[in-house]
C-alpha cells in the first residue's frame, strides 16, 4: 500500500517537473518577428535582461537592447543573410565578453576576439565582459608620468601623461591617424602595450597601417582590433568597449597601455543608425539622447591605478573628425568636455606643409607640464611664449608694414621654431634629442642659420646629444636642468655648427 502511494507520488513529481521544464523552455526561447539592417525584432523572451546575448539559428549572436512590452530589439553581431522571420532564438544568460591573453600581442583580432591573421590560434586566459564599471576615484592615482609620443610639437607643448585621455581632432585628411600611429611606433622599445582599435575604416587603410607597424617593428607589442566598414553596425558599436576591456586586462596586471580609437565619429554614426532602427527618439542632429553617455562610460575607464593596485594605466587617444573646422558640432563638443585636452589639426597648416599640422593655439593638455621631465619643463615656458608672440606678429607683418629690429628678430626665431617643430611621419624622436634641439632654437643658436638649412642643423644637434652621455643623464634626471649645464651645451653646439656648417 505504501509502495503504491510512493510510486504515485514519484510519478506526480516527475510530471510536475516535466511541465515546469516545458514552461521554462518556452520562456527561454523566442521567435523572430522581423529582421532588417542588422536589427531583429523578437517576441517571447519575457525574462531577457538588457544587453544579454541572444543566440540565433545560424550561430550569430545578438545584443538585447530594446526591452519593449510586446517584443525586444536585438542588435546583431554578425551576418544575418540566412536568418528569417519565424525562426527560433534562445537566451544565453550571458553578456557580451571578449577573451583576453598575453598571446594577443602582435595579433589582429575582431571585437568578438576572433583571430583575423594567419598566425595560429590563441588560448584565452579568461573572458572579460565588454561592459565594466570604471575604477572609482579612490582607486586612481595622479597622472604624473609622461607618455612620450616622439613628436616634438606634442611632447613640448601638449604633453600627454600615462592615464590621460587626449582627443585628436581635425578635418578629414589632416594627419590624425598618423599622429596616433607615430605614438604607437615610439613605444616599440618600451613596456607599453598598444591597442589600435579601428571603427568603420576601409580595410585597405587598415592594411596600410598594419604594414607600417610591421615595417617599424612596432607590431610586437601592439594589438590591432578591426571593425571594418563592411562589418555590421553592431560590431562597430561594441569595438571600443572590447578594446578597453582588453586594455583593462593588461592594466590590472600592472602594465601601461596606450589605446587608440580610430575613430569615434564613425562610432557615433553607427550608434545613431542602430538607435533610429530601434525606433528610439532622435535628438540633436538625429543622435540619440544617450550618445554622451556611451562615450563618457568608455573614456572614464582610462585611468592610472594606485601602486597598491599594481600601478597600471590606460592612456586613450580618441580620434574625431570635424566638418569644415567646426569644433562646436555636437560630437566634438561632447568629447572635448569628456577628455583631458585636445590636439587640434588644422587643414590650413597641412596645406602649407607644416606637419604635424598641430594648431598650437587651439590645442591644450589639461594635465599640463606635470607629466614632463623637469628639464623639458624648463624650456617649455620660453618656447610657448616665443611662439605665441611670433604668431601674433606674423599676422601683422603680412600687411607689409615696416618692422623694427626687435620685431624682426622675433619673427626670424618664430620661423625657425616652426621649422624645427616640423617632423616627417613615422619618424619619432627620442626625448633627450627633442630637448636638445628645442633648447638650441629657443636660446638663439639657430638664429643665424638659413631656413633651408635648419633640418641639417637639427641633425648635427641630435647627433651631439646622442654622443653626450653626461648631458643625457642630466636631461633624464628628476632635477631641474642647471644653468651651467645648459650654457656648456649651447657653447658646444655653437662650436659644432660653426665647424660643420661654416656659420
Amino acid at each position: 500500500m505504501l509502495e503504491n502511494q510512493f510510486n504515485a507520488l514519484e510519478e506526480s513529481v516527475e510530471k510536475a517537473l516535466a511541465k515546469n521544464l516545458e514552461q521554462v523552455n518556452i520562456e527561454e526561447s523566442g521567435t523572430i518577428v522581423s529582421i532588417d539592417s542588422g536589427i531583429a525584432r523578437v517576441k517571447g523572451l519575457t525574462n531577457v535582461k538588457n544587453e544579454e546575448l541572444i543566440a540565433f539559428p545560424n550561430g550569430t549572436m545578438g545584443l538585447a537592447s530594446n526591452l519593449d512590452y510586446n517584443d525586444i530589439g536585438v542588435i546583431l553581431l554578425g551576418g544575418y543573410d540566412d536568418i528569417k522571420a519565424g525562426q527560433k532564438v534562445k537566451r544565453t544568460h550571458k553578456v557580451a565578453d571578449i577573451p583576453v591573453s598575453e598571446e594577443f600581442l602582435g595579433r589582429i583580432i575582431s571585437p568578438l576576439g576572433k583571430i583575423l591573421d594567419d598566425q595560429g590560434s590563441v588560448t584565452p586566459e579568461k573572458f572579460l565582459p565588454l561592459e565594466r564599471k570604471a575604477p572609482s576615484i579612490v582607486k586612481r592615482a595622479p597622472v604624473l608620468e609622461p607618455l612620450q609620443t616622439g613628436l616634438k610639437v606634442i611632447d613640448s607643448l601638449v604633453p600627454i601623461g600615462k592615464g590621460q585621455r587626449e582627443l585628436i581632432i581635425g578635418d578629414r585628411q589632416t594627419g590624425k591617424t598618423t599622429i596616433a600611429i607615430d605614438t604607437i611606433i615610439n613605444q616599440k622599445d618600451t613596456d607599453v602595450v598598444c591597442i589600435y582599435c579601428t571603427i568603420g575604416q576601409q580595410i585597405t587603410s587598415v592594411s596600410k597601417i598594419i604594414k607600417t607597424l610591421k615595417a617599424k617593428d612596432a607590431i610586437k607589442n601592439t594589438i590591432v582590433m578591426v571593425a571594418g566598414s563592411e562589418d555590421p553596425a553592431g560590431v562597430q558599436y561594441i569595438a571600443p568597449y572590447a578594446a578597453i576591456s582588453l586594455a583593462e586586462y593588461f592594466m590590472e596586471k600592472g602594465r601601461d597601455v596606450l589605446i587608440v580609437y580610430d575613430d569615434l565619429t564613425s562610432h557615433a554614426r553607427g550608434y545613431r543608425e542602430l538607435s533610429l532602427l530601434l525606433e528610439r527618439p532622435p535628438g540633436r542632429e538625429a543622435y540619440p539622447g544617450d550618445i554622451f553617455y556611451i562615450h563618457s562610460k568608455l573614456l572614464e575607464r582610462s585611468t592610472h591605478l594606485k601602486n597598491e593596485l599594481g600601478g597600471g594605466s590606460i592612456t586613450s587617444l580618441p580620434i574625431i573628425e570635424t566638418q569644415a573646422e567646426n569644433l562646436s558640432a555636437y560630437i566634438p563638443t561632447n568629447l572635448i568636455s569628456i577628455t583631458d585636452g585636445q590636439i587640434y589639426l588644422s587643414p590650413r597648416l597641412y596645406q602649407k606643409g607644416n606637419l604635424p599640422a598641430v594648431q598650437i593655439g587651439l590645442s591644450v593638455s589639461r594635465i599640463g607640464a606635470k607629466t614632463q621631465l623637469p628639464s623639458y619643463r624648463n624650456i617649455t615656458s620660453a618656447l610657448k611664449l616665443t611662439y605665441s608672440q611670433f604668431e601674433e606678429l606674423e599676422s601683422f607683418a603680412s600687411f607689409g608694414t615696416r618692422l623694427d629690429d626687435s620685431t624682426r628678430r622675433t619673427l626670424e626665431r618664430g620661423w625657425r621654431i616652426r621649422q624645427i617643430l616640423n617632423q616627417p611621419q613615422h619618424a619619432p624622436i627620442e626625448v633627450t634629442e627633442q630637448i636638445g634641439v628645442l633648447m638650441a632654437v629657443t636660446m638663439g643658436v639657430l638664429d643665424e642659420v638659413a631656413l633651408d638649412r635648419i633640418v641639417e642643423a637639427e641633425e648635427h644637434i641630435r647627433k651631439a646629444v646622442r654622443e653626450d652621455d653626461e648631458f643625457r643623464r642630466h636631461l633624464l634626471s628628476d632635477e631641474k636642468l642647471k644653468d651651467d649645464v645648459k650654457n656648456t651645451f649651447i657653447e658646444k653646439i655653437n662650436e659644432l655648427l660653426k665647424r660643420e656648417m661654416d656659420i
